[in-house]
This record gives structure tokens, sequence and C-alpha cells, in this order.
């Protein structure tokens, strides 16, 4: 990179940085939330919502559970104005929750924005206005002076407004481009605001302190809140909200280590929509919480369920590594991983659940409307044993004995690396019957009988490469007889493992059976299936000699 002097840090340090709040482990309760996915993510879609759109839009975020809602810019649009009468008008603003829009502070915009307003039960009118260097010089071309004239102004025209429109309304001051102002000037300049409006404990006011632009390392932005809320007038009856972007990538972070420094409320959008590389994500910040014990207030048990209507109103994508959100951020492919997790869940079964502490798993996937067989345990050419055993047992029953799992695993990561594919669960099975199960070729079983004695006898019947055979011997049960018996055919063997159990239950319930067969030092694996546990054991072990010399 060859332009580096071109750039300089751009945004100020406050004057006194005492950074109390590092000394603060995690977020300890939920703040207050609101969702702008209607005006700023909304502003951001390359094709923005209609009302129907909209209107949908809205009623999840109610399901969600967002009591604070900013649906527009009612002066910006005609589809804006007409949305926020739907809402008024047809009543589709529950009692305790409060819709938000957004102004310029400028008389003829406040006047249609209250306007549109008029007979809100509960509503914050969000006032704004440039502050930064760059904006007061470039944009403006205005004093400090006169950008706070600007803002006093704007905020005794709400007062004028509110009293003679009908509603309930609060208020909202964003010194917008605060993150490039000097900290000492936003204070000046909230304080201005605040003179005019003298919040109280009824009515209090909403100071937003938005990350416009993201011009510094997290900690700064941290330092500046911290000075804000050690500064603010009225502070008891102040909310200092945040409203970070994502510019440098670290709007989550600002969101966190800004409520750290005293902040109360964080205003975002589902999965960071917005402008430029957006808004901060308020799923990911819930789900942190979350993920910490600390209830959120927000509802995300049927996530998948969000993402896809999100995706279908907005028509962008969750991408498939965005934090919980997306399809594959529980996946684990690596062999490493999907055993430690599989080791895990068996772990948590046997302590009877508790505390989630599961390897790789930072947060229950079922907490969010997802499954471990499709979204967590997920089987390509670098998967291992214990995530296919652990998939096996869990979707279709079969739990494989420890060095069968092994088996099975280098088999299915051999058609996963030729197809150059993830294999999806119907499709392992159906390799472990076609590799393992009830196999008939070139051995094939007519049938068996028992010869009473003081031993078992076996008389099998086999067909062998289409030619029949009967083969005789003893032995201390009716597996080990049958095994005698076909000795020869297999030119010698022991049967190293045998293990057996249900895999369904009731009066057709299915057994199966797995066989080691031991041939000099190989092992060599069979399974079989049947109503009975004899017919199955003898299946497995026919498998097994089937699959001798493959």
């Amino acid at each position: 990179m060859k332009n580096a002097e071109k750039y300089q840090r751009s945004y100020f340090m406050p004057p006194v940085a005492e950074m109390k709040w590092v000394k603060k482990e995690y977020v300890e309760k939920a703040p207050l939330w609101c969702s702008v996915d209607l005006r700023d993510g909304n502003q951001a879609l390359i094709v923005p919502m209609n009302l129907e759109e909209k209107i949908a839009f809205y009623k999840m975020l109610l399901k969600i559970g967002f009591k604070e809602i900013e649906v527009g810019f009612p002066a910006a649009s005609e589809t804006e104005y007409e949305f926020l009468r739907t809402l008024i008008e047809e009543d589709l603003i529950p009692d305790d929750v409060t819709i938000q829009v957004l102004t310029q502070a400028r008389p003829h915009i406040i006047q249609k924005t209250f306007d549109a307003l008029k007979g809100a039960k509960n509503a914050i009118v969000h006032l704004y206005n440039s502050t930064s260097v760059a904006q007061r010089e470039q944009v403006f071309r205005k004093s400090k002076e006169e950008i706070t004239a600007l803002a006093v102004e704007g905020a005794k025209m709400l007062l004028e407004c509110a009293e003679k429109t009908e509603g309930n309304f609060r208020f909202e001051y964003s010194p917008e481009s605060f993150t490039g102002t000097e900290v000492e000037y936003a204070l000046e300049v909230c304080n201005a605001v605040l003179d005019v409006w003298k919040p109280t404990a009824e009515k209090p006011v909403i100071i937003n302190l938005p990350v416009t632009v993201q011009l510094s390392m997290p900690h700064v932005y941290a330092g500046q809140v911290e000075y804000m809320n050690d500064n603010l007038k009225y502070r008891e009856n102040v909310i200092i909200s945040l409203h970070p972007h994502n510019d440098r990538g670290c709007g989550v972070a600002d969101a966190e280590l800004g409520l750290l420094a005293g902040a109360d409320r964080i205003e975002g959008t589902l999965f960071g929509n917005g402008e430029r590389t957006g808004n901060v994500d308020i799923v990911t910040l819930a789900l942190n919480m979350y993920s910490h014990g600390v209830e959120p207030g927000l509802d995300f048990t049927s996530l998948p369920e969000i993402v896809a209507e999100y995706e279908r109103l907005t028509d962008m994508s969750v991408p498939m590594r965005q934090p919980y959100g997306g399809k594959l951020v529980f996946a684990a492919f690596s062999g490493s991983h999907q055993d430690a997790i599989a080791k895990g869940m068996k772990w948590r079964e046997e302590k009877g659940g508790g505390i989630w502490n599961v390897p790789y798993l930072p947060i229950d996937p079922t907490d969010l409307g997802r499954e471990y067989e499709g979204d967590v345990i997920r089987i390509n050419s670098q998967s291992g044993k214990g995530g296919i055993g652990y998939l096996m047992e869990q979707t279709f029953g079969f739990n494989l004995p420890a060095k069968m799992r092994e088996d099975f695993g280098y088999t299915v990561k051999n058609v996963s690396d030729h197809q150059h594919k993830e294999l999806m669960p119907e499709e392992i099975l159906d390799i472990f019957m076609k590799t393992y199960v009830n196999l008939a070729a070139p051995v094939k079983l007519i049938e068996n009988h028992y010869e009473p004695g003081a031993e078992v006898t076996a008389v099998v019947t086999l067909d062998v490469n289409g030619a029949s055979q009967v083969h005789r011997a003893t032995g201390n049960g009716s597996l080990d007889a049958v095994s005698n018996a076909l000795l020869e055919l297999a030119n010698g063997y022991s049967i190293a493992t045998y293990e057996e159990h249900a895999i369904s239950q009731g009066s057709n319930s299915q057994a199966v059976a797995y066989i080691g067969i031991q041939k000099d030092s190989d092992i060599v694996w069979g399974a079989g299936m049947h109503t009975d546990i004899i017919a199955a054991s003898i299946s497995a072990l026919i498998s097994a000699i089937n699959r001798l010399g493959k």
C-alpha cells in the first residue's frame, strides 16, 4: 500500500479518559432494544420494501419482542408516510410498543413528521443534525455556534408540534457523525438540546450517540461514551442510546464496550443490515448476552424461521457464517471437532444436563430452533468416526462398535472425497446398508437349522457363487455353531467383536448385530438386521465373510 500518508486518525479523544468500564467483565443486563430495520435497514436495500412487506417485517419484529421500533422517515416518501398512517389507523401498535420516527432539524420536515404521527399512542420523535468537523466544514459550512443553534431550534419546534398534535410523544436527539465530532462539543450540543426539553422521570429523553461512520477502535468509542455518561445534564432522566455502524467491522464490539461504559439502549438491525457495511447486528448482541447467562429480552428460539422471513422480505441473504443465524455456524466437518462434540453431548447426557459447556458449541443450537443431526454434525471428506458414529446413532439408531465406527468412517470419507461433496444423512445410511448389512454375495444363506444334542449342531445350506453347499458343525451356542460351520468356507477366521441391540420397539421391532471377524491381522466387519436376533447375528457373520478379500 503506497498511500497510507493520505490518511490520519479523524476521531477525537475525550478530554478526560477515565476508562472505568475496563474493570467490568461482561454486560450484566439487556439494554433497551430499538430495531431500525424499517428505516436504516430499509433505506439500504437496493429495492426498499413496499407497504405490505414493511407491515410483515414489522409484525415479525413484534413477535421477536421489540418494544421500540423505528418505522421510518415519514417525510422522506409517500410509502414511509403511508406505512406510519396504516400502523396508527389500523391499530397495529400494541399498547406496550413505542414507534420511532426520524426527522432532520428542518421546520417543514418536522411539521410533516408530526402530521404523520397524529393519533399515535406512544411515539419517539428522533431529531438529528450533523456535528462532525467534516460535515460542519464541507457540507454545511457552518460554525459550531450555527450548528448548535440549528439543533436547539429543531428541539424547540418538536416541543411546539407535540403540544399541537394528538398523541403521546417522547424525544430523541442524535449528534449525527458523533464519532467525528470533538467530544466536548458533542456534549455542548446535547446539553443545549436537553435544556430545551428538560427531561423528567415521567418523560425521559434519549440522547443517541451514533457511530455514523466507524473511525476508531472500540475502546476509543467506549471512552467517548463514558465521557458523555459522566457529564450529560439531567443524567438521571436521560437514556443514552448507541447506534453503531460497522465500517471497521467492530459494530458489535462498539456496542458491547459502549454498554459497559454506561449506555442504556441499542439501535440496530437484524443480521446487521444497513448503510455501507451495515448497522450493529442485534441478533449477535442479544445472543452473546444469552451465552453468558443473561436474558436478552428478545426471542430468537425460532431463528431459522426469522432468517427465512428476513431473506424473503429484504431480498438479502444471511451469510452462512453469520454469527448464530448462518446455516453453517454450528456445523462441524472436522473429525476432531465432531468427536469432541459427540463426547461432550454424551458427557452431558450422563450428567443429566445442567450448565451448557459442550466443546465447540458456545450455545445450544436447539435453543435457536436448530438440530444436532442436520445443523451440527455435517459429513464430508474431513469428517471422522466420532461425528459419523454420532449421526448414525442419533438419526438412525445404529450404535456401532468403536472399531467399526473407525472402519465406516474411512469408508464414508472416501466416498465424500471421490464425489467432492458433503454427504447427507440418508446418503450415509445408504452407504452403511450397501457396505455392511445383510450382504448376500458371493455367499447367500438358503437355510439353517439345529440338531439336538449336548452341544448345538448347526446345519447350514448356502448358495456360493450359484452352487449349493451344506456345512455342518457344533458349538457352544447357535452363532458359534454356525461360525464353526463356515470356517472352512472362509479358510479360517475368529470372531473378534460381537455386539447387538434393538433399533425399534414393538411387535415388528428390528434387531441389529455387528460382527468383526479377524483373519491374520485384519478385522473385517459385517452387520445384520432382522426381527430375530439370531437371524440378524448369522446375517452379520455372512456379511463379514462376504467382505473378506474386498
